[in-house]
């Protein structure tokens, strides 16, 4: 059994116990490190946007950053309670929040079903509150929208791979998918830390990649 600190990441906090975090938003980047264009809203008109929780947010932020039609990426805190939260609180297990990604992409280059597609296939979502040897609630798999069309389509995509990893043999997914949640962005050194850190620690595994259906449009 878990005991202490480590047993206390793996169960979220009430709203009351949560830590109260402050008014103030953290300091972040303005710009985004690969591409240089702004980190934060208003994006290009006609953009969508997701947030996406795949454990350590390093690792996820850089595989979307790569892949066409995703134009913006930033990582931070979201689904949780804590106003702004710092890095240290969130993996103190006292905020309730998971650590995601911003994808900011142009559904004209690709589509919200593959977005998802790169999502269920470069993680494990059937872990809980962990991600490999990283454990606590902030790295449990998330999905974040914004809209009723993409809570449709995700619930869709979820129950799709679901089935497909059942005729593998390879587990319930426990992604938490809900609709609008507020996103804190991380503080400026997570921002593509990757991209500035190239050998840095980056813990993103598959389940099984060839277990999503082909999908035929986008």
């Amino acid at each position: 059994m878990y005991r202490g600190s480590v047993y206390q990441k793996l169960i979220l906090p009430s709203a009351q116990l949560a830590l109260p975090g402050r008014m103030e938003p953290l300091v972040t980047a303005d710009k985004h490190f690969v591409s240089g264009l702004a980190l934060k809203s208003p994006f290009r008109q006609g953009t969508e946007q997701v947030l996406l929780g795949m454990g350590c947010f390093w690792g996820a932020e850089r595989h979307f950053w790569q892949q066409k039609g995703i134009e913006v990426t930033a990582v931070g805190y979201a689904g949780g309670v804590t106003r702004n939260p710092t890095y240290e609180e969130v993996c103190s297990g006292q905020t309730a929040h998971t650590e995601v990604v911003l994808v900011v992409f142009d559904p004209q280059q690709i589509t919200f079903e593959y977005v998802l597609k790169h999502f269920w296939e470069n993680h494990n979502p059937t872990q809980g509150p962990r991600q490999g040897n990283d454990i606590g609630t902030q790295y449990r798999s998330a999905i974040y929208v914004n809209s009723d069309k993409h809570l449709m389509i995700a619930q869709a995509s979820m129950a799709l791979y679901q089935v497909a990893l059942w005729q593998k043999n390879l587990g319930g997914i426990t992604t938490e998918i809900k609709q609008n949640q507020t996103f804190y962005y991380a503080e400026a050194y997570h921002q593509q830390y990757l991209a500035k850190v190239p050998e840095g620690y980056c813990n993103l595994q598959s389940i099984e990649k060839t277990a999503y259906p082909p999908l035929t449009v986008g």
